[in-house]
C-alpha cells in the first residue's frame, strides 16, 4: 500500500527539487522529508531521485511516478471536497424519541423550523415516556432524546440543559388545603397525592424532596400522564406536583418551600456516536428556540 503522506512529499520535492525547501512548505523537518521518500522507494522498489550534490533531480521512475501521482492527489482533494459538501448539507433521516410532555408544549415551533429550514431532512419521531427516551438513545434506537434530564449522570450519555421546567405543588379549589397560607411537608404528607410511576424522573424528584425529611408522600395513584394528573387534581383526588404550564383557573398553587423545585428538560444523544448533521442542527435550533422562550 502507498502511504498518502509520503506520496503528497513525493510531489512536494519534486515540484521544488529541494528536501530543504519540501520541509519548510509541509512543516516538516528535513530528516523527516528523506524518511519518507525512503520508505516510498523501499515500498516501490525504485530510486525516485538523483541526489548530485545539492541538487535533487527526478529519475526515470520518478518522472513516470510524478503524473500518476498528482491524479492520486487531485482524487484525494475531490473526496476531501465531496465529504465537506456533504456534511454541509442538512439531509437524510433523523430519528428522535420524545416525551408527550416535552412533545407537545415545548417542540411544535422547533419543529415546524425544522422542516422549514431543512427540508431535505426526514423526521422520525416516537412520543413516549422520558424514561424509554432515554432507553431508545442508550440503546441506539434514536439519535436524539428531547426529555426530562434525569439527575443521574451515565458515562454514555451527554444531556443538553434547553429549558427550566418549574414544579409547583397543586389541589383543586375545594381541597382541604386550597385556603392554607403556608404548609410543611409534614402537614402535606398527611394527606393523599396523585403522582408519576416510580421509575420517573419526575417521581424521583419528589421523593428525594419527602426522602430528607423522612418521610413519603401519600400517593393514591400513579400515572405518566401529566394533563391526566392535572384533571384528577382537579377533581379533587389530591395534590400533586404539575409543570407550571399545566396550572389553570381550576387548580390552586400552594407554598411549600420546600417543594420549590424543577425539573431540567433539553437533549440528549450517545457520547460514542457521531451526530449526523440533521442532529447537529436540531440541537442548535432547539438551543436558539430555547434561548428565547
Amino acid at each position: 500500500m502507498i502511504d498518502i503522506a509520503e506520496l503528497l512529499t513525493f510531489i512536494k520535492v519534486a515540484e521544488t527539487s529541494s528536501f530543504s525547501e519540501a520541509a519548510s512548505k509541509l512543516f516538516l523537518t528535513q530528516p523527516a522529508i528523506s524518511k519518507r521518500i525512503a520508505a516510498l522507494e523501499s515500498n516501490l522498489g525504485v530510486r525516485l531521485f538523483d541526489r548530485i550534490g545539492r541538487q535533487v533531480q527526478l529519475t526515470e521512475a520518478g518522472i513516470r511516478l510524478l503524473p500518476k501521482a498528482r491524479k492520486m492527489a487531485e482524487d484525494l482533494q475531490d473526496i476531501k471536497r465531496s465529504m465537506t459538501l456533504q456534511m454541509q448539507d442538512v439531509s437524510g433521516e433523523l430519528r428522535l424519541s420524545t416525551s408527550h410532555h416535552v412533545g407537545l408544549r415545548r417542540l411544535p415551533k422547533s419543529l415546524k423550523r425544522f422542516q422549514e429550514d431543512f427540508p431535505s431532512a426526514h423526521l422520525e419521531i416516537e412520543f413516549t415516556q422520558s424514561e424509554e427516551a432515554y432507553q431508545d438513545v442508550l440503546k441506539g434506537r434514536a439519535e436524539l432524546g428531547i426529555i426530562t434530564l434525569s439527575n443521574k449522570e451515565n458515562p454514555l450519555i451527554e444531556s443538553l440543559p434547553i429549558w427550566s421546567d418549574p414544579l409547583t405543588c397543586v389541589v383543586s379549589k375545594d381541597h382541604p388545603l386550597a385556603l392554607s397560607k403556608k404548609l410543611s411537608l409534614i402537614e402535606l404528607a398527611q394527606h393523599a397525592c396523585v403522582l408519576p410511576n416510580k421509575n420517573t424522573f419526575t417521581r424521583q424528584i419528589a421523593e428525594q424532596v419527602f426522602g430528607k425529611q423522612g418521610l413519603k408522600p401519600k400517593v393514591r395513584m400513579n400515572t405518566n400522564n401529566l394533563e391526566t394528573l392535572a384533571m384528577l387534581v382537579s377533581i379533587g383526588w389530591g395534590w400533586s406536583l404539575l409543570p407550571s404550564t399545566l396550572v389553570d383557573e381550576k387548580l390552586v398553587v400552594l407554598n411549600i418551600a420546600d417543594l420549590n423545585v424543577e425539573r431540567k428538560l433539553g437533549v440528549i444523544h450517545h457520547k460514542q456516536r457521531t451526530l449526523s448533521r440533521a442532529a447537529i442542527a436540531f440541537i442548535e435550533l432547539l438551543k436558539s428556540d430555547g434561548t428565547n422562550l
